[in-house]
């Protein structure tokens, strides 16, 4: 695939001003300046009818008659006159503008129409915008400062992406302070155009940025947000800070940036299936990116602290606890060991505390012993500067032990001018070292955090579960029954009946209308009975007295049926009362009342809930969030993290519960989340679990306001495995393919195909004498966004051995119509057929994305790709700039 659309913007040939000016503190005069003494070397153009030279360069009045190509416009001029300078750039070849200027969407009706005439400019033309209402942005290697900002960034490895301008100028400011740099600074202010995901893309491939720092307030588009996120965070760590973690934070957020803020436990389990990490402060931010960027790889979340001084370690301690990081217990081996080099009356366990007199020698055997220990996964090494204390000596002692062991070891010497030499040693040894014990430990556990979320980031799951198919046809056809009545709430015997067409438990149910026909029911169920009020405007029965257990006579149910419906007209006489609901009481042996959920973030789409059930369930608030769609891996995930799962197992009389019914459970609700997009809200309230099994006492449906689009899982922020794409084919010589989309763990048998092509083959493929892909390569091809790229994998089964014959993809560009594409069939497999197969699949599945053209580029030598592209219908034409490939074009 070509270079990132976004590169000309990052990288300019040349770089036109708009409102360039010798007026002291204007924002074109600011701009100019900073671009000068940035560095930037390469043309730059102020553009102002009012000058004919502003700071030593020519201005121009436009853009006619270019001297130099350029790349970029940064334009600093009102709202009005934005459209029109677009237009000359789009004119003049221009790839892209920075818009400073504000006066557009967020000033009202009139703004917004000027902005959507600049996005219809530019589309016109090609052209991507950053902005308005932005800083601009900055790439301190190549010079580029396109901001107003007072603050030049150093080059650096971490890139800065943040949706407030003032924060960006805060940050840039602590970070020269502190000698810290940048490989590239976006502020994408309202964000017309380039978004979150469109920067984290380039990024992603960025090969100057080794970790990227977000800053989000609100998210205008989830699906492409989390598609940048995801594709960023395969490649390299993401450091996210989010405003709005409260109400009243989240309502400023939203009145800022106009943009949607989801709730903040949502976006919390949004970046958890993004493999990000999440942190609450700045320092936070920074301490995270330093750790995270030195690629430090984690094995395990067990904590060794060692110290020179008691009160550190409790507080390190103290902090591993609250972040949930168990403390390493040490063997009888390291205890052997520490009691060899230590005094008598050391600490004896974890923290490792070598008293106040520690010597260098003393740090070396207590922190080879510790590492040497398979029970310790990483450690953090605290001293603080004592009378006998040799800061400088002991911090040579623990680099040197550090660097014979690959577990990641941090330190933290405590204090300023005494142990200043120390750091110095560290920051030379590339040793991880912080101020505080506490900020140490919130460095790990980041790096746990990181390590698990990037386990959650491989999950593929389908829409659907490998077992028994569900009647998802039935379940929409009862949806469908209760909207053309009018109604938005499910009765429960049509909630039960939806659960049961996706295979959850339930227990059956008879609706009777009066007293006489709910003694029927109860007698042709059997006793003991439920009795519930059937309501669709009562959410809670309980609250309004509409549910009696054990009920276990027929002359005791005709009495508690009357006296409900009694009690309930009484209370609500405008309520519409069905009648009641009769049930067989649930045997599920010592039961647990659990609650699975879904509800619709208006942000980020449906999010399934489990936690504690019951009555009480408010007020006890134990939940867990998690987008769907699931797997087994997410649902365990999701159990584990309420208080509801240490109920499951084993407590006083009662036998533990088989955990793989509610992940079963949790599937399936994933699946109603999936296919069924009428769905606004879901509870399962109580799901009743024990050893004899799991059932649905009570559901309740609400469906969304209209009906939904027809495009599958529009409604979702993650999009499922494409299961619906694979098939198996025979080839011509008689063997089976399996043709799938491809998935994370097909990595390695894609570096084995790819190392297996000839040399003309991997030249027709990569262009260039590629041996083998590099793992960020491999990472890209493997790990793919199935929203907006493609790719499937032919695969033979050689003896149980798996072998790649051929892949094909596509990926999407950002104006959503265009995907260039890229086929290639191993040696072995070519004459079968199956790069017509690939063919096919592609096209079948770029009609289906919505894809309008299809293109690729060919080698003008690759006589097999040229002829299967023109038995495809693929228009050919000779690229003007390099005559040896060929670009092959088909309209959809």
């Amino acid at each position: 695939m070509g270079a990132h659309i976004l590169e000309k913007l990052f990288n300019p040939q040349g770089v036109a001003v708009f409102g360039a000016s010798e007026r002291e503190g204007s924002v074109g005069a600011m701009v100019l300046a900073n671009l000068i003494a940035a560095g930037f070397a390469r043309p730059i153009l102020p553009v102002n009818p009012k000058y004919a030279e502003v700071r030593g360069l020519p201005c121009r009045p436009d853009l006619a008659q270019l001297e130099h190509p350029l790349d970029l416009a940064i334009i600093a001029t009102p709202a009005a006159t934005v459209p029109g300078i677009l237009r000359q750039c789009g004119e003049a070849g221009l790839k892209g503008a920075v818009i400073l200027s504000a006066g557009f969407a967020e000033s009202g009706a009139e703004g917004m129409s000027l902005q959507q005439e600049c996005l219809e400019v530019a589309q016109r033309h090609g052209m991507r915008l950053i902005g308005p209402n932005g800083l601009g942005i900055m790439r301190p290697r190549v010079g580029l400062n396109a901001t107003f900002s007072h603050n030049q960034a150093l080059p650096g490895t971490l890139a800065l992406v943040s949706q407030s301008g003032a924060l960006v100028t805060a940050v840039l400011d602590w970070a020269q302070a502190h000698g810290m740099g940048f490989s590239a600074v976006v502020s994408t202010g309202d964000a017309a155009d380039v978004d979150f995901g469109d920067v984290l893309d380039y990024l992603a491939l960025d090969p100057q940025t080794r970790g990227i720092l977000l800053y989000v307030e609100g998210v205008k588009n989830a699906r492409r947000f989390l598609s940048g996120l995801r594709a960023a965070a395969r490649m390299k760590p993401v450091i996210v800070l989010k405003s709005g973690r409260h109400a009243e934070g989240a309502h400023a957020a939203a009145t800022h940036t106009g943009a949607m803020i989801g709730a903040d436990d949502v976006f919390d389990a949004a970046l958890e299936r993004a493999g990000v990490v999440r942190v609450e402060r700045i320092t936070q931010w920074f301490s995270a990116a330093q750790t995270l960027a030195q690629g430090i790889s984690l094995r395990g979340d067990r904590l060794l602290i060692l110290t020179n001084g008691g009160g550190p370690g409790v507080m390190a301690t103290d902090r591993a606890a609250d972040l949930e990081l168990p403390l390493a217990s040490l063997g009888e081996g390291t205890l052997e060991a520490l009691n060899e080099a230590l005094p008598a009356h050391w600490s004896h366990g974890n923290p490792v505390d070598i008293l106040g007199d520690a010597t260098p020698e003393r740090y070396s055997a207590a922190v080879r012993a510790c590492l040497a220990d398979p029970a310790v996964d990483m450690m953090i090494v605290l001293l603080t500067p004592q009378a006998m204390t040799d800061p400088t000596a002991c911090a040579r002692a623990v680099i040197e032990q550090a660097r014979l062991s690959p577990k990641p070891v941090l330190a933290c010497w405590m204090g300023e001018s005494l142990v200043s030499e120390a750091r110095d040693l560290f920051d030379a040894a590339g040793t991880p070292h912080f101020r505080s014990p506490e900020t140490a430990v919130e460095a790990l556990a980041y790096l746990s955090a990181h390590r698990r979320n990037q386990r959650l980031l491989l999950q593929t799951p389908g829409p659907l579960t490998d077992d028994t198919a569900a009647d998802v046809e039935g379940a929409r056809l009862i949806l469908q029954a209760a909207r053309a009545a009018g109604r938005k709430v499910l009765t429960t015997l049509e909630s039960k009946a939806v659960l049961a067409a996706f295979h959850i438990p339930i227990q059956a149910s008879m609706l009777a209308h009066t007293p006489n026909e709910a003694m029927l029911a109860a007698e042709a169920l059997g006793f003991p009975v439920a009795i519930k009020i059937s309501a669709p405007a009562l959410s809670h029965k309980t609250d309004v007295g509409g549910v009696r257990l054990n009920v276990r006579s027929v002359q005791t149910t005709r009495q508690q049926v009357q006296d409900m419906l009694d009690q309930v007209r009484a209370r609500f006489p405008e309520a519409e009362i069905e009648g009641v609901t009769i049930e067989r009481m649930a045997e599920v042996g010592h039961a647990r009342e659990l609650l699975i959920g879904v509800t619709r973030d208006p942000v980020l789409g449906p999010v399934i809930a489990f936690g504690m059930g019951g009555t009480a369930v408010e007020v006890i608030h134990d939940r867990a969030l998690a987008l769907p769609p699931l797997n087994r891996v997410l649902a365990d995930r999701l159990i584990s993290r309420t208080r509801a799962a240490r109920m499951l197992g084993s407590f006083r009389d009662a036998p533990p519960v088989d955990r793989a019914l509610i992940e079963q459970v949790l599937m399936r609700v994933s699946e109603m989340a999936c296919e069924l997009p009428e769905i606004a809200a879901l509870d399962i309230n109580p799901l009743l679990a024990g050893e004899a099994g799991v059932v649905a006492v009570d559901a309740r449906i609400e469906l969304t306001a209209s009906p939904p689009t027809h495009e599958p899982y529009a409604h979702m922020a993650i999009h499922p495995y494409p299961a619906h794409f694979e098939r198996h084919l025979v080839l011509a010589d008689g063997r089976d393919i399996l043709l799938r989309p491809i998935r994370p763990e097909d990595a390695e048998i894609e570096q084995v195909f790819v190392r297996a092509l000839s040399e003309e083959s991997r030249y027709f493929r990569f262009m260039n004498a590629i041996e083998e892909l590099s793992p960020e390569m491999l990472l890209r091809f493997t790990q793919i966004d199935y929203d907006r790229d493609m790719a499937f994998i032919a695969i033979h089964d050689d003896d149980g051995r798996k072998m790649e014959a051929g892949v094909a993809r596509y990926s999407v560009e950002p104006d959503g119509e265009s995907a260039e594409f890229a086929v290639v069939v191993g040696d072995r497999w070519q004459g079968l057929g199956l790069g017509r197969a690939l063919m096919e699949a592609l096209l079948e599945s770029a009609r289906q994305r919505g894809v309008r053209e299809l293109y690729g580029e060919v080698l003008a030598r690759n006589r097999p790709m040229l002829e299967l592209a023109a038995r495809f219908g693929f228009s050919q034409q000779r690229e003007p700039d390099e005559v040896d490939i060929i670009r092959v074009t088909r309209r959809l």
